[in-house]
């Protein structure tokens, strides 16, 4: 052997975790993935429709075999668009990062960002197209018109701009195009989340159609339908989004999955909830299962359970594994991507058996024809004359607001365990002033007022006053955005969680200009004269989105005046007691015009719609408005004394506050405040004494000493 020392060999590149791997065939396996979806969709329509018989040729008018056939295709691809485009702007506000990625982490996050709005682009504008061309076909559905008739145009028009369903489907046309053009602009988390909100608008309407809109139970099989659609569309439309995007997430993939896992969970439940609701209202009888309606309706309810079931594995072994990033299990990322898969294909079945059941016809025991006057104009019969003990007994359910009282309930005490499990403190009163402010608005929505507020004015009042006034002091002095800041925990990756929302909203401009103590008065008492003088309170009376819009209306006017008053929760800069009793004077004054206005007035509100209710008690019309300026006089005296001794004590405890915060500071330094202040009296004293040590007055001092002379000059 020599003394050469032997080539070292060549150096071996470490191996590269799965996880860190490039995906270049990512993307184009999700949008194959995503396609898939969509035409296994259309045959579940398809089959659907050949089950029921849907979309057999009419005897007497029959558009066509283009439309009867085209007009299912039509529904699910545009559902399939808005889930997607939706489903990728939830995810986007609320679960992608937006912050640079650490040192060594793959792919800038902003750039998952970008691509997000480009799916949530097309997605919007194949929404909108597919809209636009579902009027088309509706219309010729509707109507029995072939599409290739002379005068198909004109007539396509009048449906469009004269029939509820046609403005329907402009709605939803306008507000798909508006989310196509502010994503293609969008460049902020502020503007995707009034995306959202804009998109979820386009939503209402395909919940006013069809067969919601003429069941027997109307305002609660609307309600279902439309927390089923808003369910469905976050759900399928966010787990596409997190397909498509999963190349560009990298390292950011398991706090994504986890984010959107929970919004899945919540968006299961509301499907499965509404899902029964609707089942329910369509289907009365068990019977009623073992027609063809009742097959499809069973076939969505087995795919439900199997996507609960495929979110469960998600949750609790597949998501586990992507976020221990072990380099030793590279199948994480892929088992998630196959299971991803598998639930986005089943989930586009379900839309495909939705739309089939939304052409086809329910059994005949899931309609009622109206039997009385009242029944056909507010969906419900008249009840009985009002009486002490019926003002308790008397309830027809919202299940929008009891939906929304229980979600506020569940939050606030979670968030009230979340506090003590970790040693903090909350007040009890505090918690019992919330329960109680959803209780009453329970009782406001749902109970007596809400029965008799349909057919008298009086009533009416009642629920007017009780939820803009006494609902939100209950609901205020619960302090629910304290307890959110307190409760909820902060994101440091740059997305915004809930808590984040909270702030941006506490924050924004937009808070500033309404908690201005004028803007929040005018709000809740100027506005009383635009609505009831106008026919936006006929509108609130006839039309199920416009009286539940009515109820926001009341509720956040209400809550915000209460807040500018007696708030206990940080925002905007607060104005001070005095200006607070001011603005509660004022803006009573002008409630108790109205209400004056109400007893003394001539002229009936809405005279058809009260008067053709067939009501033989209660009064006159005239004599039931006059009361219910009573009431409106009345009971805003109340609430208005008890905010006018809120706002006095807390005057007062501000005040004790600072005395025990002066108190606080002269122990840590001394007084050194009082003592700095008495020796600045004493040199004083020193400075006004003559040389043989007498004071000299004020009338002595010449205008040469530049003091004051007995004139005053």
């Amino acid at each position: 052997m020599t003394g050469v020392a032997a080539p070292a060999p060549a150096s071996t590149p470490a191996p590269v975790p799965a996880a860190a791997r490039p995906r270049r065939a990512g993307l184009p396996r999700a949008v194959g993935v995503t396609l898939a979806a969509v035409a296994v969709g259309i045959g579940a329509a398809l089959a659907g429709l050949l089950l029921t018989g849907a979309a057999a040729p009419s005897l007497l008018f029959d558009p066509g075999p283009a439309v009867r056939w085209g007009l299912p295709v039509t529904t699910v691809v545009g559902d399939l668009a808005a889930a997607l485009a939706l489903g990728v702007l939830v995810l986007t506000a609320v679960a992608l990062p937006v912050a640079p990625p650490p040192d060594g982490a793959r792919h800038p996050v902003p750039r998952a960002r970008a691509d997000a709005l480009l799916l949530a682009t097309a997605g919007a504008g194949v929404w909108t197209v597919a809209t636009l061309l579902k009027l088309v076909l509706d219309y010729a559905q509707v109507s029995g018109t072939r599409l290739d008739d002379p005068g198909f145009g004109s007539q396509l028009a009048a449906f469009a701009r004269d029939t509820e369903p046609g403005r329907g489907l402009v709605v939803t046309a306008a507000a798909s195009g508006l989310v196509t053009l502010g994503c293609a602009a969008a460049s902020r988390l502020g503007t995707a989340g009034l995306l959202v909100l804009v998109g979820f608008v386009g939503l209402v309407p395909p919940a006013l159609a069809g067969h919601a809109a003429g069941s027997s139970d109307h305002e609660t099989a609307v309600t279902a339908l439309g927390l089923h659609l808003l369910g469905a569309t976050v759900w399928a439309g966010g787990l596409a989004g997190l397909l498509l995007l999963r190349p560009r997430l990298g390292d950011a993939l398991p706090a994504v999955t986890r984010r959107y896992s929970a919004l899945a969970g919540w968006a299961f439940a509301l499907v499965a909830l509404s899902g029964l609701v609707n089942t329910a209202i369509r289907v009365p009888r068990l019977s009623g299962l073992a027609s063809d309606y009742g097959v499809l309706v069973a076939l969505k309810a087995v795919a439900l359970v199997a996507l609960g079931t495929a979110g469960f594995v998600h949750r609790r072994r597949v998501l586990p594994r992507l976020e221990a990033g072990d380099p030793r299990d590279p199948g994480a990322g892929r088992a998630f991507a196959r299971l991803a898969a598998g639930e986005l294909v089943v989930m586009g079945a379900a839309f495909g058996l939705a739309a089939a059941l939304g052409a086809s016809a329910p059994p005949s025991g899931g309609r009622r024809t109206p039997v009385t006057l009242a029944e056909s104009v507010t969906g419900y019969p008249l009840p009985p004359p009002p009486t002490a003990a019926r003002w308790l007994t008397e309830w027809q359910p919202d299940l929008l607001w009891l939906l929304i009282a229980g979600l506020a309930a569940v939050a606030y005490l979670g968030g009230v365990r979340r506090l003590h499990a970790r040693g903090d403190r909350w007040s009890p009163l505090r918690a019992v002033s919330w329960l109680v402010g959803l209780a009453v608005l329970v009782y406001v929505t749902s109970g007596p007022p809400a029965v008799y507020g349909r057919v008298l004015f009086s009533a009416h009042m009642v629920a007017h006053m009780t939820l803009s006034m006494l609902v939100p002091i209950f609901l205020v002095l619960g302090a629910p955005v304290t307890l959110a800041l307190r409760a909820l925990t902060s994101r440091r990756d740059g997305s915004r969680g809930p808590r984040e929302w909270v702030v941006a909203a506490v924050e924004s401009r937009y808070a500033r200009v309404l908690a201005f103590p004028p803007t929040a008065a005018f709000l809740f008492a100027g506005s009383l004269v635009f609505f009831y003088y106008s026919p936006l309170f006929g509108i609130a009376l006839r039309t199920h989105v416009g009286h539940e819009l009515m109820h926001v209306h009341f509720l956040f006017a209400g809550y915000l005046f209460a807040w500018v008053l007696v708030g206990l929760d940080p925002g905007p800069h607060r104005v001070g007691p005095p200006l607070r009793l001011l603005t509660l004077i004022a803006a009573m004054t002008f409630h108790a015009f109205f209400g004056v206005a109400l007893m003394s007035g001539g002229t009936v509100l809405q005279p058809d719609y009260f008067g053709g209710l067939g009501r033989t008690w209660g009064g006159a019309l005239l004599a039931d408005q006059r009361a219910g300026g009573g009431v409106a006089w009345g009971i805003g005296d109340l609430p208005s004394i008890l905010m006018a001794v809120i706002i006095a004590v807390q005057w007062a405890m501000s005040d004790d506050r600072e005395a025990r915060r002066r108190d606080r500071a002269a122990d840590r330094d001394g007084d050194a405040e009082l003592v700095a202040y008495n020796a600045m009296l004493a040199r004083l004293s020193d400075g006004d004494r003559s040389p043989d040590g007498d004071r000299s007055s004020d009338a002595d001092r010449s205008p040469a000493d530049g003091h004051w002379d007995a004139a005053g000059t």
